[in-house]
């Protein structure tokens, strides 16, 4: 294992002396070769899981009418978000574990970041946008038809793909922009902004502060637009007379800040604590869970604790096992 990464490298050497677009090589797992074949089979079984559960979150949402309104519309987004966006990761993470080539070319790099980063930044803002939706529809139940059109939802969905892929497109020009020489190493399973930035062998400080300004300005708008939310939503709650009103308020929210408490949680920890080099494992195992995971966690977050999605699924479940018996 060790030869072969070694004469990829060499191979990178001669090529990226020669350009400033040269092929990167991804280290990924490969300091532990007795883990190889079972965290290939680990994160196969998660990407299928993955897959499946959100696709099949967003043929449950389309082929039943009682889930054709707001909240069940921007979940579709997020199931199709994860399946994109664990599926940018994964493939290459799975051909990381198996194939003795390890580079990835200098476009094919970049092309898995442009992407990546469109869909984790689109998934925040469509995360805040579903915190406002459940401000509405607890706070204001009597205009929620009116204020949530279906107009008015796919303008906010689409003003999120926007913005992501605005800020996407900037991220990476600024990438492209940058010469990269030597070896091309990256100790990393994905082409990650920081990552990157390591094998750069010119000035990265304009870079660097454009990425900060981006991450802290999308990082702090959107958890501004879900606490301002939720500040609104507990306090209509605590003036609800009655249990049942409670309940359902808290039934309506619940699900979506565990998805919220996820996707943020795993952000500020990959980006706020395990930045030194003596974390690098613990970066990868936070990025596996933020790749991987989080993808695979969203459709048994939503449809675990909602009524309408279990029916569903249970009616495709015995439709399936009965067209098979007859």
């Amino acid at each position: 294992m060790n030869s072969v990464i070694t004469s990829n490298r060499n191979k990178m050497q001669d090529e990226g002396n020669q350009s400033s677009g040269g092929p990167f090589l991804l280290l990924g797992f490969s300091e532990y070769p007795h883990l190889q074949v079972p965290l290939f089979f680990v994160f196969l079984v998660i990407y299928i899981v993955s897959v499946l559960g959100n696709l099949g979150m967003i043929v449950t949402i389309r082929i039943n009418p009682k889930l054709h309104t707001p909240m069940y519309f921007f979940l579709s987004h997020l199931s199709f978000l994860d399946f994109c966006y664990t599926s940018v990761v994964t493939p290459k993470l799975l051909a990381l574990l198996v194939v003795e080539d390890r580079t990835i070319s200098f476009e094919g790099c970049m092309t898995q970041f442009l992407f990546g980063c469109t869909f984790v930044i689109t998934e925040m803002f469509l995360l805040a946008v579903m915190a406002y939706d459940r401000f509405v529809a607890v706070c204001k139940p009597l205009l929620y038809t009116v204020a949530m059109s279906q107009r008015f939802c796919a303008l906010l969905v689409a003003g999120t793909y926007t913005w992501g892929g605005l800020c996407s497109l900037t991220l990476t020009y600024s990438l492209w922009e940058l010469s990269y020489c030597g070896s091309n190493v990256i100790n990393h399973f994905v082409c990650e902004y920081s990552a990157i930035l390591s094998v750069a062998c010119s000035d990265t400080f304009l870079s660097q502060f454009m990425c900060l300004v981006i991450s802290t300005f999308n990082e702090v708008c959107s958890l501004l637009i879900i606490l301002a939310s939720y500040v609104f939503i507990i306090v209509t709650v605590i003036k609800m007379p009655s249990k049942d009103g409670l309940r359902k308020a808290f039934s309506t929210c619940a699900s979506h800040l565990t998805a919220i408490c996820i996707f943020h949680g795993i952000i500020l920890l990959l980006y706020c604590v395990l930045q030194s080099k003596n974390s690098l494992l613990l970066v990868k195992v936070a990025t596996v869970f933020y790749t991987i995971v989080i993808p695979m966690l969203n459709p048994f977050i939503y449809s675990l604790r909602n009524k309408d999605v279990k029916e569903t699924l249970r009616k495709l479940v015995y439709a399936k096992l009965f067209s098979q018996s007859l």
